[in-house]
């Protein structure tokens, strides 16, 4: 798709009229995120590549970076996507523990030697605990994070049957290090944010890994586990507007101001259907760690975290939408906000 500009060194803003979105419907925006939505603390509309909807809240501005929680995830598939293509990693078929040579497994545990990067990004590896109920604070507690989530790995269950988890995420980004020498906010910074315009993400230094260090109020930068491993489920920081940015670079199929930055291919393989899982009444999709949904017959793929951080992108309306959002325990859904309160503003 030929853009006219690229949103690198800074976003353009246009009157929704021009991008054919009907703006007294998004004018309700406001009042319904004030009203149903209290913890958004920046929401980003882009249309045809410009800014069509901009709002912050509860004291935010465009220069704030927000805890994205599991949005890092998406970032961490489109990391791995990169390291296949310049060859660092072979491909999604490689054997997990080929990774990690330092790793002893139990003789009695074969299953753990099956399992591939593809499960990983798919999650449908077998993990001990129970579908949804990660003991992640297990996790959090140890000196090692890798050597734990490699101990759970392979336990009960069967490969290739849905089970969400965090660890998981956690060991693809260590795999990043382990063949590019670099964690996955160095990898990061020099071949995908510095590429579309994604202010270096700084390193901080970890003082303790309490909740409020590794969740809540003390997160800046990206976190790391004690072995210096950017942590590959939660902990990244970042702007709604970089959160937009991501997403637009996904919508371009990979290409940023004419440059290829991660492959059409890679890109294709992340937002089709590898699994699925039942989430209340409905069957979720899901991708290399995106979510999928078709709805309406609009089909879009979403980075989603915990409290309502969201990016989503709908590729045959050209729109990306980015929520930042301040955690808390079951906020309101932000599909039903996009699906009510955005898409229906956008005139066929």
């Amino acid at each position: 798709m030929k853009r006219d500009y690229w949103p690198t060194a800074d976003w353009q803003a246009a009157n929704p009229e021009t991008l054919k979105i009907d703006s007294k419907k998004l004018l309700k925006l406001d009042s319904i995120i004030k009203s149903q939505y209290s913890n958004i603390n920046g929401i980003v509309v882009v249309k045809n590549g410009y800014i069509a909807y901009e709002r912050y809240y509860n004291g935010y501005g465009p220069d704030d970076t927000h805890h994205v929680a599991s949005v890092t995830k998406s970032i961490i598939s489109a990391l791995i996507g990169i390291a296949i293509d310049d060859g660092s990693i072979k491909n999604v078929d490689q054997k997990v523990l080929d990774f990690f040579p330092e790793y002893v497994p139990n003789t009695n545990d074969k299953q753990k030697g099956e399992i591939t990067l593809h499960h990983l990004l798919t999650m449908t590896a077998p993990y001990s605990f129970e579908d949804w109920q990660e003991p992640l604070d297990k996790m959090c507690m140890q000196a090692d994070w890798v050597k734990y989530t490699l101990d759970m790995l392979g336990q009960k269950g069967n490969i290739g049957t849905f089970k969400y988890s965090t660890a998981g995420a956690h060991l693809l980004s260590a795999i990043i290090t382990h063949t590019t020498g670099k964690s996955a906010r160095e990898f990061a910074n020099q071949r995908l944010f510095k590429s579309i315009g994604i202010k270096e993400i700084p390193d901080y230094e970890m003082k303790s890994f309490g909740f409020e260090d590794l969740f809540g109020k003390n997160v800046k930068g990206w976190v790391k586990d004690p072995n210096g491993n950017s942590t590959g489920g939660w902990g990244l920081t970042l702007t709604p507007r970089d959160m937009a940015r991501f997403g637009f670079l996904y919508l371009n199929d990979g290409v940023w101001d004419n440059k290829q930055i991660i492959s059409k291919a890679w890109i294709d393989q992340s937002t089709y259907p590898h699994s699925k899982t039942q989430i209340n009444e409905s069957i979720a999709k899901y991708g290399y760690l995106w979510w999928l949904r078709e709805e309406d017959g609009i089909f879009s793929y979403s980075a989603l975290g915990d409290g309502g951080n969201v990016i989503c992108c709908i590729p045959e309306k050209d729109l990306v939408v980015a929520i930042a959002s301040e955690f808390i325990i079951n906020p309101s859904d932000r599909w039903t906000l996009i699906k009510e309160g955005i898409i229906p503003a956008v005139i066929e």
